[in-house]
Order: structure tokens, then C-alpha cells, then sequence
């Protein structure tokens, strides 16, 4: 039986199925040409609707527990899916594995990676993946390159530790990416990771529809507006107030005093997000996804431009909602820029009081 928000979906978009992005070049740019010559994707109608893109930020693996470097294997299926943004409005996501950022690709530094990437046959668009992790010809690109029904294989090293963004890389790429196409890689070094209580994992994008925010009914891709850098939502993990209690719950709820670290990961294509723990500082933080210079402490907002990463670490002493943002705030306020890490324990007054007798 379809859910009610999966009824509602089909409801509005009709049984003549909704529009889709289709038709990109699968020829990339010569050096004479350059990247606003490739042709714009025509629109072709699709009716693969799922019920969420939103990637559920708990949802990561776990810290890597052996001394000696392995092979990984990693499977990335491109996914052209139709979605809520928010309640009453759809649109046409490209995805990995069908979630928004794709999944966190997590291995140690020396491990040998083994990806299968598989482009389904009823996709409508080549797409690929570039790895920042890589140390090789456009990070994997050219060797993923594919076109619906089509598979490719990428074998790598991973020489360098930190925490990478990886991204579609076709022409149009400005569009794949906007759409939902980036994720992290986290390569460990060989000594791992600092032990904290919880991780979780936030991707930020932009979308650029051809409806104003919170209009009804299926938004299609506008190239204008991302031109212009003008977009209709700021996201985190794809929706609207995702991972919000009035979305679909906290991006994790913890205890007060245990450590939370967040990997972060701006797939852009075009805005910086200014990160932000509303009620909390950064209390370690790692510049750009770097592991190999000293953390940051203490940090109030930290810059990730597009394309860039952070690993960043906060708990709290006292019980509350604590709200991810970008403190660029009408992002916040108007465009559905915002996590929330629920922390749970007793009121300590002494730290906090929001409500203390007169004196």
C-alpha cells in the first residue's frame, strides 16, 4: 500500500507522470570549448516517485578498527528519483543510491578501493563520480563515465588521509550536483579517528526550481536561477528541515555531556555555508576535512565553500534542541537550511537557567 505522502505525491502529479531532467551530453567539453556551450538537458517525463531523499544522518559506518590496510569494495548506483522537497512539492533528484548526500564511503588510509558504478537502464543521463580522495585523472571521472544501463569500475589507492567530497562530474555538472549528486569520503589515517559517543553525517546544496518555494505541485530544474546563483531552496540532506522535529525527527538525539562529531560536506555547486551550531561552538574542528594539522577549538562559524568538507565536534551540558545551520540565515529562515542534534539529561542551572527567580 503507498504511504500517505507517496498517495499525495501521485495525486498532484497526475497519471500522465511528472517531468524529469534528461538528455545531457555524453561528450565532455574539448579545450575549445567551453562548459556553457554543453547543451541543457531536455525535460522527459518519469514516474520512479520515492517516498525520501533525505540521507538519515546516523545512518554512516563505523570507525575502522584494524592496524593494516584491506581492499573495499564500494557500489555508487546514480539515481534519477521524484521526491518531496517539502509537503505538497516534488521534484526530480539526481542521486547516489537514491539518497541526498550520497552514502559516506568510509576507509583507511592505504586501502585499495573498489568501485562498481552502476547506471541503471532507466535512468535518463550519463552521469559518473569524481573522488577529491583520489590521486588520479579527474578523481575517477573518466573511468566512470556511463550512460544508462551501462557499468564501469574504478580501482584506487587511497594515499591521503581527510574527509573528501565526491561528485558527479558530466557536463552539466553544475545541475547533477545541485540536484543531489555529492557525497563524503572519509579516509581515516592509520591511527583512526579520535573516540567520541556519536557521529552523524550533513550534506548542504542548493536547488534552483522554476517555482517559488512552497508553490504546489512538481518543480522543474531552472538553469536561469543557478546562472544567476539565485536559488529557490537551501537544504540539508535533500528536504526541507529534514532532520528537524517537524520534519522527519532530530538528526540524533544524545545525552547531555556526550560528544557529538559531524562530517559535513558542501556539494554547492556555488554557495559557502557558514556552520553554525546554534547554542554551542565547534569544540574541535577540522579545517576543510584536513587530518593531518592541528583542530581547530572552539570555533563559533566555520566557512566550507562548495566542494569542501568539515569535521567538526560539540556536545552540550545541558538538555535542548540545538540547531545545524548556516548562519548565512535567510537560508535558515526561508529556504529550509537546518538539522537539529537533540540532547537529553538534567537541567543544570548553574550553567544554564532560563528561567531564574528575581533577586
Amino acid at each position: 500500500m503507498l504511504s500517505t505522502t507517496r498517495r499525495r505525491t501521485l495525486q498532484w502529479l497526475g497519471l500522465g507522470g511528472v517531468a524529469s531532467l534528461a538528455g545531457c551530453a555524453t561528450d565532455a567539453p574539448t579545450s575549445a570549448q567551453s562548459l556553457d556551450e554543453t547543451e541543457e538537458p531536455t525535460q522527459q517525463s518519469s514516474t520512479n516517485l520515492v517516498d525520501q531523499v533525505a540521507a538519515d544522518p546516523t545512518d554512516i559506518p563505523g570507525p575502522i578498527d584494524r592496524s593494516e590496510p584491506a581492499e573495499v569494495d564500494v557500489t555508487l548506483r546514480p539515481e534519477e528519483v521524484t521526491a518531496e522537497i517539502e509537503d505538497g512539492v516534488t521534484f526530480t533528484y539526481t542521486t547516489y543510491n537514491g539518497q541526498v548526500p550520497g552514502p559516506l564511503v568510509r576507509v583507511r588510509q592505504g586501502d585499495t578501493v573498489n568501485v562498481t558504478f552502476e547506471n541503471p537502464e532507466e535512468n535518463t543521463m550519463p552521469h559518473n563520480v569524481d573522488f577529491h580522495a583520489v590521486a588520479g585523472p579527474g578523481g575517477g571521472a573518466e573511468a566512470t563515465m556511463t550512460n544508462p544501463g551501462e557499468t564501469a569500475h574504478l580501482r584506487f589507492k587511497a594515499t591521503y588521509p581527510g574527509a573528501y567530497i565526491y561528485h558527479c562530474a558530466v557536463p552539466n555538472m553544475d545541475m547533477h550536483i545541485s540536484a543531489g549528486m555529492f557525497g563524503l569520503i572519509l579516509v581515516e589515517p592509520p591511527e583512526g579517528m579520535p573516540e567520541v559517543d556519536h557521529e552523524i553525517y550533513l550534506g548542504q546544496h542548493e536547488l534552483y526550481t522554476d517555482k517559488a518555494a512552497g508553490e504546489e505541485g512538481q518543480h522543474n530544474f531552472d538553469y536561469e536561477s543557478m546562472r544567476n546563483e539565485d536559488p529557490t531552496y537551501v537544504l540539508m540532506n535533500g528536504e526541507k528541515y529534514a532532520w528537524t522535529p517537524n520534519g522527519r525527527g532530530p538528526a540524533a538525539t544524545v545525552g547531555t555531556g556526550e560528544t557529538v562529531r559531524v562530517y559535513f560536506v558542501d556539494g554547492g555547486p556555488n554557495l559557502s555555508s557558514s556552520f553554525h551550531p546554534i547554542g554551542s561552538v565547534w569544540e574541535t574542528l577540522y579545517p576543510d576535512g584536513s587530518l593531518t594539522t592541528e583542530p581547530q577549538t572552539h570555533i563559533q562559524t566555520r566557512l566550507v565553500p562548495p566542494g569542501s568538507t568539515t569535521i567538526a565536534t560539540m556536545s552540550s551540558p545541558v538538555p535542548g534542541d540545538f540547531k545545524l545551520v548556516d548562519h548565512s540565515l535567510s537560508r535558515v529562515a526561508r529556504k529550509g537550511c537546518m538539522a537539529v542534534i537533540r540532547a537529553e539529561g538534567p537541567e543544570d542551572p548553574e550553567i544554564f537557567d532560563p528561567d531564574p527567580d528575581p533577586q
